[in-house]
């Protein structure tokens, strides 16, 4: 079979350019596998993508299928490929710059994907590569966040914040989270030791001396974060590069986290998920031809957890 169904692009624009047909199937290189996709995430950088706002970094031909993250089962592998087997059950954060998992199948390099946590459904599955690499990446990589310091998470209650509060826990950190008050409750059930809601408080009246601040939400809220920081904290967006020369000024750190393919932090994720020690947050799942739906749900930014498009 030639073809496949899948969500593709064919001109930047608001959801109703995402068009689901007829796609050629992947054919796969030496160093890849096929995977037939069960599930994919979707997460804001979709949408943003989708928009144009990240053509100036991520030069795609159209049309292009989005989405990157992925929850399947290998099909078939290439000749170079030696780690997995057809009919392995796998999940990914394949790369950015290449057709993306809103489609029946998708060719990764091998080195990009791990085995899924069993105690996971593929649906579930496929909400946490990129968010739990983000928080992961941005905690232990760039922050390099230790039992018995304070963390702010801004965006508490959305994908990767709900993955970075449980793992901050899970180092020893103590959690303050904002959210809006519909959250609090939730955040505390995974682990956040204070809560704000940034509709009614400001936080940087009642938060000071932090040693890291996580920033999922940049703009105003970055340019407000720097005063909560102690002396030599530092500040991490995964969104805009933070300004070093304010970083300076303040007297702290800062470091910009574009999520990067990991098998080796993957298996750790799946360590703790099969565990019973990360949980995985799904709000909202639509089937594959729904993705209009989706990206206009994920826009709104008041998702709580990931959605998920689901493909079988």
């Amino acid at each position: 079979m030639d073809t496949m169904k899948a969500v593709r692009i064919h001109e930047y624009g608001d959801p109703d350019v995402l068009q689901y047909e007829d796609a050629p199937r992947p054919v796969v290189k030496p160093d890849e596998v096929l995977i037939r996709v069960h599930a994919a995430g979707v997460n804001p950088v979709d949408w943003k993508v989708r928009a144009g706002h990240a053509k100036n970094i991520l030069n795609y031909s159209f049309p292009f299928i989005p989405g990157w993250d992925v929850s399947g089962v290998v099909q078939s592998t290439g000749l170079d490929t030696s780690r997995l087997k057809v009919g392995d059950e796998v999940y990914s954060r394949p790369d950015l710059a290449r057709d993306g998992a809103y489609a029946e199948y998708i060719a990764v390099r091998e080195s990009e994907v791990a085995l899924k946590p069993k105690s996971l459904d593929h649906v579930q599955a496929a909400a946490v590569p990129l968010a739990a690499l983000t928080a992961w990446q941005a905690l232990f990589d760039a922050a390099k966040l230790q039992a018995g310091q304070t963390l702010l998470i801004h965006g508490a209650a959305g994908g990767v914040g709900t993955f970075a509060v449980q793992l901050a826990k899970l180092k020893g950190a103590r959690v303050i989270g904002t959210a809006s008050k519909k959250n609090h409750e939730f955040l505390r059930s995974l682990g956040a030791d204070e809560t704000i809601d940034y509709p009614t408080t400001r936080f940087e009246d009642v938060v000071h001396g932090v040693d890291a601040v996580l920033d999922t939400i940049t703009g105003e809220t970055m340019e407000r974060s720097w005063k909560v920081l102690k002396k030599d904290g530092i500040l991490v967006s995964i969104l805009q590069p933070p300004s070093p020369e304010k970083a300076a000024a303040h007297g702290v750190r800062c470091a910009h986290t574009f999520v990067q393919p990991s098998v080796p932090q993957l298996n750790e994720i799946t360590k703790l998920i099969d565990a019973g020690k990360l949980k995985v947050i799904v709000e909202k799942v639509f089937p594959l031809w729904e993705a209009r739906a989706a990206h206009e749900l994920s826009a709104t930014g008041h998702v709580r957890g990931k959605i998920v498009l689901r493909v079988i």
